[in-house]
């Protein structure tokens, strides 16, 4: 009885070709490592220590293994929840705004009847390629009372109002926001209603359904999960807000070094709290990890 075994060069192909996913992974894998994991790991360990000093005033610094007492820290500091709520708020009104525009832009991009579709499809997308300090500098001005046309606009109206003030400065930053990302929300749904058969919308058209009929029974519930997607990102964008109250915070006193959970945690590195500030990171990223989980969860049951 004889038997054969397979070549060298055969028995090596099977290996490559179970290895070819990983080698079209790793340019994607190496900086996700190096530059998300590693960061987030180094912030995770930090935030279990603390430092202190010994010798008085001018002793030397060393760090202590704290365990969670810097998240306990930060969990009762009075900014905290002030901030995440603010967010909170911010989220619960601006994102269902920007997301609205951008599906309104995207369906009339997207009908038959639009003309110079790439013309507009740049004019919508040109703001979110404007650097965020800029696009809020530029905004800043327009809300200087001293310099803003639209502040005369609405004094010439009868109406006295203040941009800047506490009681609209989050009104004034989620314009911003929404100015800034509401082409590249847009650019999402455009592509994914492009990305539907052209039959759909002839065979909607001979059953005799009209363009709101067609965009609210057809072309939305089939570009879900694109919607999905844009909340997603959008949701961690929010709770990552941080350039525009940060430049915001140079011209009005309404807000504070601790305004949002980002803009805190930058202001206890920057007093050289670094594990607070770590500890406080790490807790966004947990909130914000758990908000998204649900949202795609509460989107998923709607969907089934």
């Amino acid at each position: 009885m004889t038997t054969t075994t397979a070549p060298p060069r055969a028995r090596r192909r099977p290996a490559r070709q179970a290895l070819a996913p990983y080698a079209f992974l790793l340019p994607f894998l190496v900086p996700f490592v190096l530059f998300t994991l590693v960061p987030v790991g180094y912030a995770f360990w930090q935030s279990l220590h603390k430092t202190e000093r010994t010798g008085g005033t001018f002793g030397h610094t060393h760090s202590v293994f704290a365990g969670f007492e810097q998240y306990a820290d930060v969990v009762h500091e009075p900014f905290f929840g002030d901030s995440v709520v603010r967010v909170g708020v911010f989220a619960l009104v601006q994102i269902p705004v920007m997301l609205l525009l951008a599906l309104v832009l995207a369906l009339l991009l997207d009908s038959t009847v639009a003309r110079l579709k790439r013309f507009f499809r740049l004019v919508y997308f040109v703001p979110y390629g404007i650097p965020g300090v800029v696009a809020a500098v530029m905004w800043a001005f327009l809300y200087d009372p001293r310099l803003s046309p639209i502040v005369d606009l609405l004094k010439s109206a009868g109406t006295q109002v203040d941009l800047l003030g506490s009681h609209l400065i989050l009104f004034s930053i989620g314009n911003v926001v929404t100015w800034t990302y509401t082409g590249y929300n847009m650019l999402i749904l455009y592509s994914a209603l492009q990305a539907l058969p052209a039959d759909i919308g002839e065979a909607a058209r001979v059953d005799g359904a009209g363009g709101w009929t067609t965009a609210t029974r057809i072309k939305i519930p089939l570009i879900r999960p694109a919607l999905v997607l844009t909340g997603v990102f959008s949701l961690i964008g929010t709770f990552q807000l941080f350039t525009e109250p940060q430049v915001f915070r140079t011209i009005s006193t309404s807000v504070t070094s601790t305004y949002t959970p980002n803009l805190a945690a930058y202001s206890l590195a920057s007093g050289d709290n670094y594990s607070e500030a770590a500890a406080l990171s790490v807790l966004l990223a947990a909130v914000t990890f758990l908000l998204s989980f649900a949202f795609l969860r509460l989107t998923s049951r709607r969907q089934g």
